[in-house]
């Protein structure tokens, strides 16, 4: 998102189109940063990926179209890039999607590419909100009990001690199918937010006044719709992978395992996190 608000605040007028996994590229298009959204699933796509495969001429046609193609397609063997030069895409610009451990900022690394075209991302694009949110005046808390790894998430039962600890705060929580899968079951009880689909969620986190989560894609999400966070990091380095936004704080376990996190040490900090309105 903070790369897509440099493209749209740096040229001006421009139509922005998102190839991408609709579920996610939808994101880009709620926020206002995309004018459309293209999947890349579909069956056209295909042949962009394959050696000297006949292209649709549609498709041909409407990438042409445009003057600036930016990929943070993973493409090792150029079939990509080749590709797009066989159809006659004017300028195509590879910003590299591995992200390093040692190079800063995942959302500034990502956008490295775009400074050979003299774009450079600031902090008023990396430093901000990308959703509108209307808080509620009752104090709502999100927590995400979940993330991509399990290594990355701190005891369910901690989470749901401190959800009962919670007096005159609603609370909820926020599930996906890979919660699911790993047995983490929410009572019966709790709301539960359950693999709503983002663009929906979205819209839910910005009606509360705190998040509770990991290092996930979530957290991102709550983040750029400008609620108050506390993020639990152990494993993974928050000066990379942390969303940079100011109202994200970041809780790091130093040993790197989430399992040891001490109770009272995410209580504590969590209060102020919880008590922001």
């Amino acid at each position: 998102m903070p790369t897509l608000r440099l493209l749209r605040e740096t040229i001006a007028g421009c139509y922005l189109e998102v190839f991408g996994y609709p579920a996610i590229a939808g994101l880009a298009q709620a926020a206002g940063l995309a004018d459309a959204v293209r999947s890349l699933e579909h069956r056209t796509m295909a042949p962009l990926f394959a050696k000297n495969a006949l292209i649709d001429e549609a498709l041909a046609e409407h990438l042409r179209s445009f003057n600036l193609v930016v990929s943070f397609l993973y493409d090792p063997d150029g079939l990509f890039r080749a590709s797009l030069e066989r159809v006659g895409v004017k300028t195509l610009i590879e910003c590299n999607p591995r992200v390093q451990p040692d190079g800063g900022h995942a959302s500034r690394q990502l956008a490295w590419g775009l400074e050979k075209i003299a774009m450079f991302l600031e902090d008023e694009h990396l430093l901000r909100a990308h959703f509108e949110r209307t808080p509620p005046k009752e104090k709502r808390v999100a927590i995400h009990v979940g993330s991509g790894s399990p290594k990355k998430n701190w005891p369910l039962e901690h989470w749901l001690r401190l959800a009962d600890e919670m007096r005159d705060t609603e609370v909820v929580f926020i599930t996906g199918e890979a919660e699911e899968a790993r047995g983490m079951t929410v009572p019966a009880h709790r709301t539960n937010w359950h693999a709503l689909p983002l663009v929906e969620l979205a819209e839910r986190l910005g009606t509360c006044t705190a998040f509770l989560g990991h290092d996930s894609g979530t957290s991102h999400l709550a983040a750029a719709c400008g609620v108050p966070s506390l993020l639990l990091f152990g494993p993974t380095d928050p000066a990379v992978w942390a969303p940079p936004q100011p109202w994200a704080a970041v809780l790091l376990e130093e040993t790197g395992d989430l399992a040891t996190l001490e109770y009272q040490r995410v209580k504590l900090a969590a209060a102020p996190v919880v008590a922001k309105t």
